[in-house]
């Protein structure tokens, strides 16, 4: 059985160690949020997906072991057990982002629904300002969720690349303009920024993550590969000038053979 590379073994501790500690940041997340929707009434299909989120990371743990005793002992049957849990793990992470495309339109709503549980808005905070100023939206659905209390963070800007409207001229914008000229603030409501903002941002995490196992799988089969290789004998030469060996027989032998 031949050895693995030095550099390749190194790699293949660090990436398996990035993923051990993604398992036990989502095993964390996972049992803080089963503790917290506990609390919570209606919350069943909630704690379902949170306990199928706790599986998958202690699987992803027990893989990790596994390719860490395969690499350090160079066992193949661990590093076999790696390479088939994580490449199976990426065709479930690619079927998941798969129905996560198909299914955005019912992402939308779901969010949607929440959010819309905040209307009628009636108090600025500084995460919303931010989000208005940062996505250039006002409000969640439009502008009018803020009845005559429109914040500042929705005036639109020399910058503004989304479309603009009058702010209505009993808004609370007119309160400290001196002028008659038009106040103008975002369109658009913040809603389907927030929701589509967010679905990037899942799938391009788990993109991510699965990106990541199937690097640790392709380095795991090569160290593989280099474990089967046999190792190179030196072949032995034989000389036509080689000399004879001063090798000679003991007196004791030749006077035994006298005998």
């Amino acid at each position: 059985m031949g050895r693995a590379n030095v550099w390749l073994k190194r790699t293949f501790i660090v990436v398996i160690s990035l993923i051990a500690i993604i398992g036990l940041l989502l095993l964390g997340f996972s049992l803080f949020s089963h503790g917290h929707l506990h609390q919570q009434v209606e919350a069943e299909r909630k704690i379902a997906a949170i306990h199928i989120m706790s599986v998958i990371a202690v699987v992803i743990i027990l893989l990790t072991i596994f390719g860490a005793i395969g690499v350090w002992k160079e066992k193949r049957w661990a590093l076999i057990v790696y390479a088939v849990g994580m490449i199976l793990s990426s065709l479930v992470m690619l079927v998941l982002n798969i129905q996560g495309l198909a299914s955005q339109s019912q992402v939308r709503e779901e969010v949607k629904k929440q959010y819309l549980n905040l209307l009628p808005l009636v108090n600025s905070t500084e995460v919303l300002d931010d989000i208005q100023t940062e996505l250039q939206c006002c409000g969640l659905e439009s502008y009018q969720d803020w009845k005559f209390n429109i914040p500042n963070s929705c005036l639109c800007t020399d910058n503004s690349t989304n479309p603009c409207v009058a702010a209505p001229r009993n808004s609370s914008l007119f309160n400290s303009q001196k002028g008659d000229g038009p106040i103008m603030i975002y369109e658009k409501g913040c809603l389907p920024y927030t929701i589509m903002s967010m679905i990037r941002t899942v799938l391009g995490v788990t993109m991510g993550i699965m990106l990541l196992w199937m690097l640790s799988a392709v380095l795991c089969i090569a160290i593989l590969c280099q474990l089967d290789r046999k190792k190179d004998t030196p072949a032995v030469v034989y000389s036509a000038e080689a000399k004879a060996s001063n090798y000679t027989t003991p007196d004791f032998f030749v006077s035994d053979s006298a005998c």
